[in-house]
């Protein structure tokens, strides 16, 4: 059986994977389960201890063990410790903004067929956490250039990537200011594969998409209203240089199985926001136009002022609160992952053949 790996015949590996692998080191986080499912997350140092009011369980128990291992702590209660997953670490993770959830990062990498070597263009970065799955979808040979308006969201959103990739990840790149002006000036014309947006008013970056997109490329937007879910799709329509958008919203319900008692779970993961795709036409071609019924419903002024921050009810973050947190973020990528130099002395220690 050939046991050869590409990446391991290359020499390379894809950033970040080293964090992933071998036995627990310090500086890592590790996930305990308990015999009730209640899971903390802890960054491993030496000689630290995490305890609860059930005793402690000393951090050198864990250190240099086997993901998946099973310790006890002082008084003999059991725990299961393993890596967080990446919908574990977004969940988790420093925020100064909402983050995408895990089930829309998932669906915008796949419907917007996001593929290893892709340029694409983000706006709206928030804490980081969709940037997470893009920069693994276009892997280290592509290309993500995200946008954020303040600084703030930008430096969370920094400590977050880092602290997952153990260090700053070759595909990405942030930029401080405004979408619509900037993403013109550094990005050619038909340069980028994929356009994605999650901000209040994508309407307002029709034209800059439609300039940077390559024929053929995809543009999603993440929205949170229908409001903004219609008056985009419009705009779309009106526009001529791309396909008939199409939109949706996924649900995500949990199942309790325990023996015959298989049933929905009381809980789950409903409404988080629309997601809404479409796609550049060639230049100079004039989309297909949907025939439909002609009592079309226009705009009020009421519903074009529905989607301000106030009237979705978007919760306003104080200055103060976002330094605290882009601080956190920044620190995290010392205590929550692994350190970017101790990440490329294992590639290379594993490259040639020497345990990590």
């Amino acid at each position: 059986m050939n046991t050869s790996h590409p990446d391991t015949e290359t020499g390379q590996q894809p950033h970040g994977a080293a964090a992933r692998r071998g036995p627990f080191r310090p500086g890592e986080r590790v996930q305990l389960t308990d015999e009730k499912g209640r899971m903390n997350t802890i960054t491993l140092t030496p000689g630290g201890a995490f305890h609860t009011h059930k005793g402690f369980l000393n951090h050198d128990q864990l250190i240099g063990a086997s993901e998946g291992t099973i310790v006890t702590n002082t008084t003999g209660a059991p725990y299961q410790a393993l890596r967080p997953l990446l919908s574990d670490f977004v969940l988790s993770m420093p925020r100064g903004a909402a983050v995408v959830y895990p089930k829309d990062a998932g669906q915008i990498v796949t419907m917007a067929d996001i593929y290893p070597g892709s340029r694409v263009v983000e706006a709206g970065v928030g804490s980081g956490a969709l940037s997470i799955s893009l920069l693994r979808a276009v892997g280290d040979n592509g290309y993500l250039h995200s946008f954020e308006r303040r600084e703030e969201f930008a430096d969370i959103a920094k400590g977050n990537v880092e602290t997952i990739f153990g260090g700053k990840h070759p595909a990405w790149k942030i930029t401080l200011g405004d979408f619509q002006e900037q993403v013109l000036e550094q990005e050619a014309p038909g340069s980028v594969d994929r356009v994605v947006l999650d901000m209040l008013a994508p309407w307002e970056c029709l034209e800059s998409v439609a300039t940077v997109l390559a024929p053929g490329g995809v543009w999603i937007n993440y929205v949170a209203t229908v409001t903004q879910l219609s008056r985009t799709a419009e705009a779309i329509r009106a526009d001529g240089r791309f396909t008939e958008p199409e939109a949706w919203e996924s649900m995500v319900r949990g199942w309790h199985l325990e023996g015959l008692a298989v049933r929905p779970d009381h809980r789950m993961v409903a409404h988080t926001g629309f997601l809404l795709t479409t796609r550049r036409l060639a230049h100079g071609v004039t989309g297909i136009s949907t025939k439909r019924r002609p009592s079309k419903t226009g705009f009020s002024e009421e519903d074009l002022n529905a989607w301000t921050p106030r009237a979705v009810g978007e919760r306003a973050v104080s200055d103060k609160r976002l330094r605290r947190v882009a601080r956190d973020a920044s620190s995290t990528v010392q205590r929550g992952a692994l350190p970017a130099d101790e990440a490329q002395t294992r590639r290379e220690a594993e490259q040639n053949g020497s345990p990590g």
